[in-house]
């Protein structure tokens, strides 16, 4: 994979190192490893750089469908930096590796940090560095496979996944807690495109934010004066759009967003203002308010 590997090799101050990448053991794979290893490897002997006197993993070593590649320190701080982790969070990582990720959530942050990791030997070797750095109390490794291990509670989920492997994980997901953050080193989730990309100097990421499923027809309370309102929304993950009728006038959604649960959109009152209306989606309902200068109505709505 052309200088991939090579954009991943870690600085030599760096004490814990290593993220499980879901690069497939595939002979084209293993290739472009091997060209790519006068580039990218350091000796392994070298202050320990990539393991302790336990075990010591390899770059480009095999794993259950995967080989296991640096992230470097730079895009490490970035993802959580772009997730804005606080102390409140928790962070799930999806193939941990040494603990790397889980370890700087925690001590850089604040954060509690989980890290699920196939390979006993380097799940044991995550555990030992979270207890070299002091962050054994918030830290928790867990031996097991990314794809039957509940990460349901994460507030943030980190990923190094191939394309393949981050679309199987999309569906379970996209069912998350609406706002929860999720970060990628190097590969995206097909065509649901990223809130936003991260770029460091050796290194890409991609950065989203779970949305709502606000997808229907929603029955609206409190806007323009009528009775009611309908509002149909059409929905493709974070990318919204649609119809609001008032008093038998339909007429396009302006602006239309969905940000985790933070659902924001304008239309034109029957007096050719314009209106923002902004509401907290929970399920089946909404509840918000709507703005125009001076003045602002309670809103309500329940899907249909």
């Amino acid at each position: 994979m052309p200088n991939q590997f090579a954009q991943e090799r870690p600085p030599a101050t760096t004490i814990f190192h290593g993220k499980r990448s879901t690069m497939k053991t595939t002979h084209r794979i293993l290739a472009a490893l091997t060209a790519c290893t006068v580039l990218i490897a350091t000796p392994v002997s070298a202050a320990g750089q990539h393991g302790d006197e336990k075990y010591q993993p390899e770059v480009g070593q095999s794993g259950k469908d995967v080989i296991w590649v640096p992230t470097n320190d730079e895009l490490v701080n970035k993802m959580l930096e772009t997730a804005k982790v606080t102390a409140s969070d928790i962070v799930y990582d999806l193939g941990a590796g040494d603990g790397k990720i889980p370890i700087a959530a925690a001590r850089l942050f604040g954060a509690r940090a989980v890290g699920i990791e196939f390979n006993p030997d380097m799940a044991a070797l995550a555990k030992r560095n979270s207890e070299r750095a002091r962050v054994a109390d918030k830290v928790k490794i867990i031996h097991g496979d990314i794809f039957k291990e509940n990460f349901s509670e994460a507030t943030v989920v980190t990923l190094y996944l191939l394309p393949e492997l981050n679309l199987k994980l999309r569906p379970t997901i996209l069912k998350m807690k609406p706002g929860t953050r999720v970060v990628s080193h190097a590969f995206n989730m097909g065509d649901w495109d990223p809130d936003q990309r991260i770029e460091t100097s050796r290194a890409t990421g991609y950065y989203w934010v779970v949305p709502a499923n606000v997808e229907g027809q929603w029955r609206l309370e409190g806007l323009d004066g009528k009775p009611s309102a309908t509002l149909q929304i059409t929905q493709r993950y974070q990318r919204i759009g649609g119809t609001i009728t008032l008093g038998g006038s339909t007429q396009a959604l302006l602006g239309a967003l969905i940000e985790g649960n933070q659902l924001t959109f304008r239309y034109l009152t029957s007096a050719g203002a314009l209106q923002v209306v902004k509401a907290t989606v929970n399920g089946n309902t909404l509840e918000g308010e709507a703005q125009s200068p001076n003045v602002f109505n309670q809103v309500k709505g329940t899907r249909r």
